[in-house]
């Protein structure tokens, strides 16, 4: 056995905690835990319509599972009908087959300070996923490329707010398609210590991430602990394709998590209603649960709901309405009535350019997500021309803007301190708390700081250039990739990794499609 190996073989990831305790550490908030009350539109009726309706769906009008026979089988074992690829389940069986999904887990990171657990009260933030193209001030819009990408995961290293590195921040379009996973991987398991995910557009890619993660942390401890969260999409409506599932049975099988996410345009992918789509939303996600747990039951899953409207003129997707978050708030009402995570939300928008239009829709989708109860984030920075462009502007924008939700996450203190009777006593009629040993005691913790917004006079601010947010966000990019030092790694597993990538790149010829 090599040096290497054996290092590997320590149980429980000791040489990666070993490497993490000696790197050079950047501040990262702990994931939020709230101690506000989630926003619920829903009623106890309207909540039981729904529920019924959505075993209804599943029962007469069924769910296909296609170009996947083992799976029909899987559902013919479990008491399904199944005709073709067409899987009608009976009432009830579903539901049932969730109870063994675990209501909260813990996704490990190689660095365990950073480690995040995913259910509760808890909102994990991840950075934007999948856009084919970026943008910047300089460059404009153009392909991602693989050097765009590791930039997108040193930002979010050195974010802050940002508990998670995410997993396809932006599609790296000059590696070829059967190979970029393992490049994507590689940078975030070297490049952050953060928690991170894995491919899921190939089984074999799956199989490859769960490979990886055993050189980073060791084959046992991946397989007795949570190590990736990924993806799974359905394909709406009602469709379950074989590469998703592929997928999603590679990473149950071994323990790791998959968020389980029907993918809506309302009105093209479902009803134009907001009652009509959280049904169908439930079907689906009722589906793809239950048979996350055929595979292994108590695999940990995310109850995901992707939901925009449509504009009925154009047919593009639109951001931050009020449909949206009523499906999101309604969403996560049905989440809880489950006992599982949830995930939604987003720095969401449909405009072309971090400006106004970006702002709004941004600050809606993301406000919405706190109130709903939203326990994982994705897309929570960086999110562009809905979800085509990822943009180094307003990833650092969004990362910025992540520091409210934590605050307003803690709700309202009302301890001796927060009361501040000897605050207005002091000061009395009159005078103003400038000075006053309260304000002296609390001013560096009072209030949330933006790092990237302007807030000094007229004069100062066109002195300096009179600089648009923009032009801030992209002095603060060259900042973080500037001060950026990559986080220490055991060198063993360090070349373990670059060896596991090589020999699997020189195994097959590049594919482009």
């Amino acid at each position: 056995m090599s040096e290497a190996e054996r290092r590997r073989g320590r149980g429980g990831g000791g040489a990666a905690r070993r490497a993490a305790r000696s790197a050079v550490s950047f501040e990262t908030a702990r994931y939020i835990e709230r101690n506000i009350p989630n926003f619920e539109v829903l009623t106890e009726e309207a909540l039981e319509i729904i529920e019924t309706n959505a075993e209804t769906i599943l029962a007469e009008v069924g769910v296909n599972f296609v170009e996947n026979p083992a799976a029909l089988q899987r559902w013919r074992d479990a008491g399904a009908d199944v005709d073709g690829e067409r899987v009608r389940i009976p009432r009830g069986l579903a539901r049932q087959l969730c109870k063994t999904a675990p209501s909260v887990f813990t996704q490990h990171a190689r660095n365990p300070e950073r480690n995040v657990v995913i259910g509760g009260r808890n909102l994990v933030l991840a950075p934007v996923y999948g856009p084919p193209f970026v943008r910047d001030a300089e460059g404009g819009r153009r392909y991602a490329t693989m050097e765009d990408f590791r930039k997108f995961v040193k930002l979010g290293y050195m974010s802050k707010w940002l508990h998670h590195s995410g997993g396809t921040v932006c599609e790296p379009t000059d590696v070829p398609v059967n190979k970029r996973h393992l490049d994507m991987l590689h940078a975030h398991m070297t490049l952050s210590d953060k928690p991170f995910m894995g491919s899921v557009t190939e089984p074999s890619r799956a199989q490859d991430s769960v490979e990886m993660c055993e050189v980073l942390f060791g084959k046992e401890f991946v397989q007795q602990n949570t190590v990736m969260t990924s993806l799974i999409n359905i394909n709406s409506p009602m469709t379950f394709d074989d590469v998703m599932m592929g997928a999603l049975e590679v990473y149950a099988a071994n323990n790791q998590a998959c968020i389980i996410s029907p993918f809506i345009v309302g009105g093209a992918m479902a009803p134009v209603s907001v009652a009509g789509t959280l049904t169908q939303v439930l079907a689906e996600v009722l589906a793809g649960i239950a048979y996350s747990q055929l595979i292994r039951p108590g695999a940990p899953v995310i109850f995901g709901a992707f939901v925009t409207s449509i504009d009925m003129n154009s047919g593009a997707p639109t951001f931050g309405t009020p449909e949206a978050s009523h499906i999101t708030y309604g969403a996560g009402q049905l989440a809880r009535r489950m006992g599982l995570p949830f995930r939604s939300a987003g720095s969401f928008c449909g405009s072309k350019l971090p400006d106004a239009q970006a702002a709004y829709e941004t600050a809606n989708s993301l406000n919405m997500g706190l109130l709903s109860g939203v326990n994982f984030m994705l897309h929570s920075c960086g999110w562009l021309e809905g979800g085509l462009v990822s943009s180094f502007e307003k990833f650092v924008m969004d990362a910025d803007q992540l520091g409210t939700l934590h605050h307003l996450a803690q709700g309202v203190a009302v301890d001796d301190n927060a009361q501040a009777m000897g605050a207005i006593r002091e000061v009395g009629p009159g005078g103003h708390y400038l000075g006053c040993e309260h304000t002296q005691n609390n001013f560096k913790t009072a209030f949330w700081k933006s790092d990237l917004l302007d807030y000094k006079p007229y004069e100062t601010w066109e002195d300096e250039g009179a600089r648009d947010t923009q032009a801030l966000a992209a002095l603060r990019v060259k900042k973080l990739l500037a001060d950026y030092q990559q986080p220490a790694m055991d060198p063993a597993i360090s070349e373990a990794l670059t060896e596991y990538v090589a020999r699997k790149k020189a195994a097959e010829p590049d594919s482009f499609m």
